[in-house]
């Protein structure tokens, strides 16, 4: 057999594994070796494997991960979220559907220091849907919301899946994080409005709750100080040129640590907790990432995105056309997929693409996520939905999922917007040069 149509096997056997239940971290290992061993040889395939888990583990510019991924636990379980929950809601609670939009916008407070959308789905989920049922919102409302809102934690900085596309791509994670501030701002809003309409049409969606006098509303703000402080201090140290990335998480990570024993909200037994929870999930990231990596190699000595590559660019079809081809085939694997595996999958293939239409980079980044987004909210692997259901099992699946549907349809419109306006994206990275 050639090595093409070794390859072509290998990703049969991945997806197979995957639909096995297997860890995606696993069927990607399993994949890459047995495939690489075939093209080349299995001692290759051995010294390879040995390498690439070493180099992995052992890399400095991955410490950016377990430091963003430090601050984002200790975000949660210093009750951060439920202070942006109470702020938002003081502000904006007595508009129709008021609850539901203060959750998005704490969503959007938290993703700004947690980087992790199924973690910002989790956290909003315990605080949040009590709340909206206190007040007799529709279940499909309050879950779909949830769910929704928490993919933001995916798109604003600092965001796991952007890091991982940097390194991987040799882009700057500073650029990326600049690129996702923009469009996660405007899909909060986009999210917001389509609550509103909703709930304007239909008052038993989401009835407006108490108004809050001025005094209330300013006192409330106390409450997301520390994350605009902690947000802007890590950003925009980075867009200064002040820090590094890895000098960004750790000043972010050390500034959550202090807010934390400001507010006397940390003890050494959460310590311990926060500590091991980070190194669990870092844990788990590096390892898919080494994984990758692994399959990676498998792939380019089969030579499928070479090939791809050509393929594609040799289309008798105009760039946008191949892009929307492209973007099709994410939206697809995407409701299958995690999204940081189908980052990690797939860039290797497609990257090549992207340059060669001459589409920039870091723009292309910004929409994988915004994909990607969508596939945490839609069947059947919707991770953010599962996230929700297992925190509020009185809520059915397809009720949750039925819920996320008006919010799928607000990150399509504004997949759209991103392919006509590249400069939502590439606005803030430009100023810096």
């Amino acid at each position: 057999m050639t090595p093409l149509q070794i390859g072509l096997i290998g990703c049969v056997l991945l997806f197979g594994l995957l639909f096995t239940s297997m860890p995606v971290g696993f069927a990607m290992l399993v994949s890459g070796l047995v495939g690489f061993a075939l093209i080349v040889s299995p001692q290759a395939a051995t010294s390879m494997i040995t390498a690439e888990l070493f180099d992995t583990f052992s890399s400095y510019n991955l410490t950016v991960i377990p430091l963003f991924v430090l601050m984002g636990q200790v975000a949660f379980h210093a009750g951060i979220s439920t202070r942006l929950f109470k702020t938002a809601y003081t502000w904006i609670g007595h508009f129709p559907g008021g609850l539901a939009m203060a959750t998005i916008g704490a969503c959007a407070g938290f993703g700004a220091i947690s980087g992790s959308g199924p973690a910002t789905a989790a956290t909003m989920a315990s605080v949040a849907l009590p709340e909206m049922k206190r007040y007799h919102y529709s279940d499909e409302l309050a879950s779909g919301a949830v769910a929704s809102g928490g993919s933001l934690g995916m798109l604003i900085p600092p965001s796991v899946v952007f890091i991982v596309y940097a390194l991987m791509t040799e882009q700057s994670i500073g650029a990326l994080f600049l690129a996702g501030v923009v469009p996660g701002i405007v899909i909060s809003i986009l999210f917001c409005l389509s609550i509103l309409v909703r709930c304007i049409r239909n008052p038993t969606l989401g009835p407006a709750g108490p108004k809050a006098t001025w005094k209330e509303r300013f006192k409330s703000l106390n409450g997301v100080m520390e994350t605009l402080i902690l947000f802007f201090f890590v950003m925009g140290g980075m867009f200064r040129g002040l820090f590094t990335p890895i000098e960004a998480a750790a000043v972010g990570a050390g500034g959550s640590l202090l807010i934390a024993a400001v507010k006397r909200s940390l003890s050494f037994k959460l310590l311990h907790r926060i500590l091991l929870e980070t190194v669990r999930t870092s844990g788990m990231i590096f390892f898919i990432v080494a994984a990758a990596v692994v399959f990676g190699r498998f792939l380019a000595v089969s030579q499928i995105p070479y090939s791809l590559a050509t393929w594609f660019v040799s289309l008798p079809l105009p760039g946008f056309m191949i892009m929307a081809l492209v973007i099709l085939f994410f939206l697809f694997m995407g409701c299958f997929i995690d999204s940081l595996a189908l980052v990690l999958l797939t860039v290797p293939i497609f990257y090549p693409v992207i340059l060669e239409l001459g589409y920039n980079p870091v723009w292309f980044g910004v929409l994988i996520v915004v994909i990607t987004q969508m596939g945490v909210i839609t069947p059947p692997v919707g991770v953010n939905v599962y996230v929700v259901s297992g925190i509020e099992r009185n809520i059915p699946l397809q009720t949750i999922f039925k819920g996320s549907l008006p919010f799928l349809y607000m990150l399509v419109v504004f997949a759209g917007l991103l392919m006509l306006f590249p400069q939502i994206a590439l606005f803030l990275p430009g100023l810096g040069k």
